[in-house]
């Protein structure tokens, strides 16, 4: 035993003295670690999907090093309110995102999610992705489910389906529950209902996220509705895409703030999230008055062909173009894609009734709208929000940034900017060219905030024993180049993005591995 000793005890210095291997090193970067704590200069050390040291690595080895000099290290950007559910199949490397910085994205938003949410979860896991997924469940589509497009309250044996399909979809792995309650279904819904199937929700660890029923004149009242959702529902709420439509109601956001202030006052847990753009963007049936879409297409297309609903809805859509989504001129409504007639995208209302060989009035406009819906459902954008407004709600010390977006196909129809630049365009634009707040809180908007709000743990902040979705920007040069006009452009200045601890992007092109992950929510089984 003595003659063993020393051999034992050299082996065991050796060991001790072998410098420690990573699978990845970022050296020389200027590290935001999420919290909104300031930089600070560090090499990051990933050993599979996890970082395991942060500090001076030079005598450290890797398989992979990128030299970060110049660069800033935070972080992959969370985006907790995406439409990518509807692309990723055709489009698994999400490419847009991966140039803005994004490693997770949270799809079912708006009320409109897969039900039930298991199978089409096991798709996404089964598909190579870039970058991580999860998942809401939709109110929307719980309610379509079980009642259709009906404009009732649901009978008591109706909504303890919807229970039971809210606790389903939350065992699946979602993260909470959706609702847009601006569109149908949910514009159906008591809120009431919305409330017993949040407090189900709730008791499994979930939230809530709105699409509030209005984001015009009666946003006040809205932003109230969302709160007692949360309130009663004994949930975190969420007011999703905060914005104030139409000119007479901009400069609303200071009542609305002054609401979520007092809320979270008296205990209610409220958060936002936004996107930094004067448009919105989804159908152009959304100037249709709610009623007229009961029933679904068939029912809508019935209601056009009867003179007297005709004008009715005609009505609506010419209150719509005044006073809601079209501020005023049919000019603000732009086709973003058409199915049935790719040559509409990118047109506007105004352009499309002179076409028809009538005058601009927003009564011609919209019969026009009405004409289009007859062939066939488009998308459209709606230029009808004030900067005053996206400011302050930016500034509001608990707002997420949230794209609102979808994985484009490059050079395909013509979608809203924020599917290219949402990300890019607060670090850039509004963090470095305006100094709304410090890049490190714009950092901390991206990551640690929706983290806690979806109890991703171990995603959001950089520290040892987080899992290791990284991006490496320049903060001199990040910024979005979409536009309205040509929004098929990626963002610039993010140069690597990290997604459990492998390359997704390096120097600004998708690389071949497909590291993404489905994530699941708290109460997964």
């Amino acid at each position: 035993m003595r003659a063993a000793l020393p051999a034992l005890l050299l082996a065991s210095a050796s060991a001790f003295a072998q410098k420690p291997r990573f699978d990845l090193i970022i050296t020389n970067a200027k590290v935001i670690d999420g919290t909104g704590a300031p930089w600070f200069a560090a090499d990051i050390g990933v050993r599979g999907d996890t970082i395991t040291a942060i500090g001076n690595l030079s005598a450290s080895t890797a398989t992979t090093k990128l030299d970060a000099r110049g660069l800033t290290a935070a972080p992959g950007f969370i985006d907790v309110h995406s439409h990518g559910d509807r692309g990723i199949f055709a489009t698994p490397t999400a490419e847009n995102y991966l140039h803005e910085g994004v490693t997770t994205f949270i799809g079912g938003p708006d009320g409109s999610s897969a039900v039930p949410l298991g199978p089409f979860l096991n798709r996404v896991a089964k598909t190579p992705i870039s970058i991580n997924f999860g998942s809401m469940v939709g109110q929307g589509s719980i309610r379509d489910k079980v009642l259709g497009l009906v404009n009732r309250k649901s009978t008591p044996e109706e909504l303890a389906q919807q229970k039971e399909l809210a606790i389903q979809a939350m065992r699946d792995g979602a993260f909470g529950l959706s609702t847009g309650l601006f569109y149908v279904p949910g514009n159906f819904t008591p809120t009431e209902e919305i409330v017993e199937l949040a407090k189900v929700v709730g008791t499994m660890g979930g939230y809530h996220s709105s699409h509030m029923r209005e984001e015009a004149s009666h946003s006040l009242d809205a932003v109230r509705e969302t709160i007692r959702i949360g309130e009663e529902g004994h949930l975190p709420t969420q007011i999703t895409h905060h914005k104030l439509i139409g000119k007479a109601n901009w400069g609303m956001s200071v009542e609305t703030l002054q609401l979520v202030d007092a809320a979270r006052a008296r205990g209610v847990d409220v958060t936002l999230d936004q996107y930094p753009y004067t448009a919105s963007s989804t159908g152009l049936n959304s100037l249709f008055p709610r009623w007229a879409l009961e029933g679904g297409r068939k029912s809508v297309l019935e209601r056009l062909a009867a003179p007297q609903q005709r004008a009715r809805i005609k009505a609506g859509i010419v209150d719509a173009l005044l006073n809601d989504r079209g501020a005023g001129d049919a000019k603000n409504v732009v086709i973003s894609n058409c199915p049935f007639d790719a040559t509409l995208a990118g047109k506007d209302l105004a352009e499309l009734t002179r076409a028809r060989g009538a005058e601009v009035t927003l009564e011609n406009a919209a019969d026009t709208a009405m004409d289009i819906e007859q062939k066939g459902s488009c998308g459209a954008i709606y230029h009808a929000i004030s900067e005053d407004d996206i400011l302050r709600i930016m500034r509001y010390p608990f707002t997420m940034i949230a794209s609102d977006g979808d994985i484009a196909v490059f050079g395909q129809a013509a979608p809203h900017a924020r599917s290219y630049g949402t990300f890019p365009r607060v670090l850039g634009p509004y963090v470095r060219d305006q100094h709304v707040f410090s890049l490190e809180e714009g950092v901390r908007r991206m990551t640690s905030l929706p983290a806690a709000r979806l109890k991703l743990w171990d995603r959001g902040i950089l520290r040892p024993g987080m899992k290791a979705d990284i991006v490496l920007f320049n903060p001199s040069t990040i910024t979005d180049k979409a536009t309205f006009t040509k929004p098929h452009q990626y963002a610039e200045g993010v140069r690597d993005v990290i997604v459990n601890g492998k390359l997704a992007l390096q120097g600004g092109k998708v690389t071949v591995a497909r590291p993404g992950r489905v994530l699941y929510g708290p109460a997964y089984q």
